[in-house]
């Protein structure tokens, strides 16, 4: 990325978790972490939870691999510059912005993601149902702590790393603008996004969510996928071993996600995505983001 070239972007959300899209379909574009930031920052950038740049996986060499399977690549970054595996909202704007250029048409497409190939359908409704993979459940115990409460937690990985803890209120989970304390430390050596969970019904939960890299945000696609898995174990539901799907109504800040396990293990999550506006970013600002 150049401060000479006109850089086109776009703004989207789901669930209001909220992203810049920067479209660079042949990786030409070099956006270095602190130029991220400067974008994602809120007063003096775009704004964004995270930044989506969008590349044929054939141009971009973590896809490469995976092009003859999905033709677009979903290279997100954190809203601190720093590189994540994953983001389920995160997949469905990617793919309504597919949609919304033309590069797709409504229905089953595949996107690739540093945490393998996602299946997405496309609804006319303006819904997007993400096949997010199969939750992995490893059996070290954590713990999370906020302002002197603590809370033992389920660690579900859902191609990024989540620790899920029930609680009594919603407020326990404190302001989130910093990490809460969770521990051993070992046991999420690259960090871990923190959801704090509280049961509205049944098959229905609500959840607060820290993201690493971002802070509290709105919504979490991965992490109301978490959530899901977590409540149902505890409610003592596994599709894998009954054949029968489990799904949850998940509300999170900016809305609520329907997530479904099916008996293979695989989970589904459907949402919203839409985009808000497009524009170009000022060379002379762009100037300074890259100069950090």
């Amino acid at each position: 990325m150049t401060s000479t070239q006109r850089i086109a972007f776009l703004k989207g959300h789901g669930t209001e978790n909220d992203f810049v899209i920067v479209p660079d379909p042949d990786g030409r574009l070099d956006v270095p972490a602190a130029a991220v930031a400067r974008i994602c920052d809120r007063r003096a950038g775009v704004g964004g939870d995270g930044l989506l740049r969008v590349v044929r996986s054939a141009a971009h060499p973590e896809a490469r691999a995976m092009a003859d399977e999905a033709e677009w690549f979903m290279d997100y970054r954190n809203g601190d510059g720093s590189i994540a595996e994953m983001c389920g909202n995160g997949v469905r704007v990617f793919a309504r912005y597919l949609l919304h250029a033309g590069l797709v048409e409504a229905g089953d497409l595949a996107i690739a993601t540093r945490a393998g190939v996602r299946r997405v359908h496309l609804a006319k409704s303006g819904d997007v149902t993400v096949s997010m993979g199969r939750a992995a459940l490893p059996e070290e115990g954590v713990v999370v702590e906020v302002d002197g409460r603590s809370w033992p937690a389920r660690n579900v990985n859902m191609g990024n790393p989540h620790a899920v803890a029930f609680v009594e209120d919603l407020a326990h989970a404190g302001k989130l603008r910093e990490q809460p304390q969770f521990g051993p430390a070992g046991v999420y050596p690259e960090g871990v996004n923190i959801e704090f969970v509280v049961d509205r019904g049944p098959r229905h939960v609500a959840m607060r969510v820290h993201e690493r890299g971002s802070g509290e945000t709105r919504s979490c696609g991965t992490g109301a996928c978490a959530v899901a898995v977590a409540t149902a174990r505890r409610d003592g539901l596994d599709p894998t071993a009954t054949g029968t799907p489990v799904t949850y109504t998940v509300d999170v800040l900016g809305g609520a996600l329907t997530i479904t396990e099916l008996p293979d293990g695989t989970v589904e999550m459907t949402g919203p995505a839409v985009i808000v506006a497009e524009g170009t970013f000022a060379p002379e600002w762009l100037t300074g983001a890259l100069a950090g």
